[in-house]
């Protein structure tokens, strides 16, 4: 039986187009690692240039390692360097997005292909199984609306479009019958679920959370705008992960501005206080050093920061992505200074971390998913890292954890 092995690079929705691909493979085994598989499906990101040195890098790395196995090259890195890798001969086939549920296909085909496909495809695959996890990923869209000067994603997955609710929501029945309790909605721009369908992505939690073995729902990753009234209905839910994750980018006016964004400090200050006031732990992307953020724009982002409730921070400092306005900008930043600015954002954010964790009063409730070195690691509602002490294996079960000991990088508790 040929075996085949799967490399993800990038986001949450390309692991879940992975599992989709483990899930229509047929009668092919999965291989535990490159040197024992006869065909290497790569799930590429091209989120910046040095997302694509990372995919051809690996590329030529797995052709010394085992230089018999076919590889096959989809994912968004397929839009952007599929071609020019297809015609050197480093890789066997390119696949786009729209055809990844063909992967059986690809992986028996003799010829070389170069089958890019469409950026309008929705993903009909029903996931059952997500192997090596205790979470599930549940992709509920596809593609962006939003043209952030900076980013290059909208031109390799399409404008936003969303999946079939019934199929998302047959999905997680399923799941939850195998036993899965935690759901993490994913997708390019998870918080526009519903527009073109006349619906919304709190009504899809809502009818979510009356699955049976729904225990708790975390959102991947959500825009200021998109927090609407009707969302905060749902604050108080049970179901709710205690956790939200908004993506700001920046707190200077001027640099949202340059960044094309839809946001505006104000009214990101605003809404932060109101969720943390409902108990909300509350997390961000933050890109440092793109072009225009003189030293002003960085002490005003800075000292704005500190205003914030945040606990938790996505920082990256800006990578130069061609085809994109940004990629033309100017003044460009020094990566010397993003690199002290990036060490800045996380020391501050950090800290606020500790100081959240330290003024809880409630029981942790925990989702334990692994085990190292004697400790059992999960993470709680808040979205917190937990190492829990116990005599016996508790992978995989529910805690409620009532008195823990917060140091600066996790939480410690015994069971």
């Amino acid at each position: 039986m040929k075996k085949v092995y799967f490399k993800t690079f990038g986001c949450r929705t390309n692991q879940f187009d992975t599992q989709v691909m483990m899930s229509r493979l047929g009668d092919y085994e999965i291989a535990k690692s490159e040197e024992e598989a006869d065909v290497i499906v790569v799930n590429s990101c091209t989120v910046t240039n040095g997302a694509d040195s990372g995919v051809r890098g690996y590329i030529n790395q797995v052709g010394r390692i085992n230089a018999h196995a076919k590889v096959l090259l989809t994912g968004c890195g397929a839009h952007t360097k599929g071609e020019s890798l297809f015609e050197s001969g480093k890789v066997h086939g390119v696949f786009g997005h729209s055809e990844k549920e063909k992967v059986a296909k690809f992986i028996e085909s003799p010829e070389r292909f170069y089958e890019i496909g469409d950026l309008e495809h929705v993903d009909t695959t029903v996931v059952e199984q997500f192997i090596g996890k205790s979470r599930a990923f549940i992709k509920i869209q596809e593609g962006c609306d939003f043209r952030c000067s900076y980013c290059i994603i909208p031109y390799v997955r399409g404008n936003a479009r969303s999946l079939d609710e019934t199929l998302i929501l047959e999905q997680i029945k399923r799941l939850a019958s195998n036993g899965f309790g935690e759901f993490i909605l994913t997708g390019t721009n998870v918080g526009s679920y519903g527009k073109d369908r006349g619906t919304s992505i709190a009504k899809l939690l809502k009818r979510m959370s009356l699955i049976r073995g729904v225990r708790r729902i975390r959102i991947g990753s959500l825009e200021p705008i998109q927090i609407t009234d009707e969302f905060k209905e749902l604050l108080d839910e049970p179901w709710m992960a205690k956790h939200l994750h908004i993506a700001l980018q920046h707190t200077s006016d001027k640099m949202l501005q340059l960044m094309n964004r839809r946001n505006r400090f104000e009214t990101d200050l605003k809404l932060f206080e109101e969720l943390a006031d409902r108990g909300y732990a509350l997390g961000t992307d933050f890109i440092v050093g793109h072009p225009g953020e003189g030293e002003e724009e960085w002490q005003e982002a800075i000292e704005r920061v500190k205003q914030l409730p945040l606990t938790h921070v996505h920082a990256f400092s800006y990578s130069k992505r061609d085809g994109t306005p940004s990629s033309t900008m100017k003044p460009q930043v020094p990566g010397n200074i993003a690199k002290e600015r990036h060490k800045e954002l996380t020391q501050i954010v950090k800290a606020k971390n500790f100081a959240f964790r330290r003024s809880l009063k409630q029981p942790l409730e925990i989702l334990v998913e692994s085990e190292k070195d004697g400790l059992y690691i999960g993470l709680d509602q808040y979205f917190n890292k937990v190492a829990i002490r116990s005599d016996r294996d508790l992978r995989g079960e529910w805690l409620a954890l009532e008195t823990f000991e917060a140091t600066e990088e996790i939480n410690y508790g015994d069971f």
